[in-house]
């Protein structure tokens, strides 16, 4: 049963973690929920789609978003400006759709101000040393951007003690069934089962 409203799901981690990888086959199982496009000024990775992945725009278009207020939070990270456009969360959940937020550390702390009742997943690598081989591997990056990224996760580490749930990316089959059990398990939590509540008690 749906409930009336939606849940947001702010979901972060370390770059080269494996966030996109543990994330789609729960959305692709699960079609009540919706992963937010953010909008960023970075460019493009090889194979990455504009409006799939990113809306991928101008520092000016993306400081333009800023001005009007279009944006639920923002944050610079490695030189690049990231944000989360708000009309299409708040429409999502109003509608009861599931949304789920995947976003950096900096713009989850945003979001614990104006959306309290959201859940929030930190996913860690089993150790820094699996990170920084994942990173590595990619081979998408130049050594120095690579660099900035593992200190940055470092930075983003020390924060996931202000996560709800946090799953370790250790074994992705293993880590998918975790992330799966924690949504559920917050679904379940009293504040979202209140319409439910008050209909079977009527």
């Amino acid at each position: 049963m749906m409930n009336k409203k939606g849940m947001l799901i702010v979901y972060s981690g370390p770059s080269g973690v494996g966030k996109g990888t543990l994330m789609a086959p729960y959305l692709k199982a699960h079609p009540e929920a919706v992963l937010s496009v953010s909008m960023t000024t970075r460019a493009p990775r090889p194979g990455e789609t504009d409006g799939v992945a990113y809306y991928f725009v101008t520092r000016e278009r993306f400081e333009q978003e800023i001005a009007q207020n279009g944006l639920l939070e923002y944050a610079q990270y490695s030189g690049n400006y990231y944000g989360t456009p708000r009309a299409m969360v708040e429409e999502r959940i109003a509608q009861g759709q599931d949304v789920v937020l995947e976003i950096e550390v900096q713009g989850a702390m945003k979001i614990k101000k104006t959306f309290p009742d959201a859940v929030f997943i930190f996913v860690l690598p089993p150790s820094f040393e699996v990170l920084e081989q994942r990173l590595t591997g990619r081979g998408t990056e130049p050594p120095e951007v690579v660099a900035k990224r593992l200190a940055a996760a470092k930075a983003e580490l020390h924060s996931a003690s202000l996560y709800d749930y946090i799953i370790v990316n250790d074994e992705v089959g293993r880590a998918g069934e975790r992330l799966e059990a924690v949504i559920c398990a917050a679904k379940c939590q009293t504040k979202y089962m209140k319409n439910l509540i008050d209909k079977v008690s009527e």
